[in-house]
């Protein structure tokens, strides 16, 4: 197992799509972060529009 362990951490090759994982993986969180923010903002304007067409029919 040592053996292995030594092979793995010594092995360069797979370092660039490792990289290249973990980048995309921040853009994917940021992203999700961002359709969130717009998502919620979404709901309150839609909120707010149900509230005034309530009060202007009189419910």
């Amino acid at each position: 197992m040592a053996k292995f362990l030594k092979h793995i951490g010594n092995d360069k090759s797979g370092a660039t799509a490792v990289e290249y994982g973990l980048i995309v993986s921040l853009i994917v969180i940021a992203a999700v972060g961002s359709f969130q923010a717009v998502a919620d903002e979404n709901d309150n304007m839609w909120q707010r529009v149900q509230d005034a067409s309530n009060e202007a029919v009189g419910n």
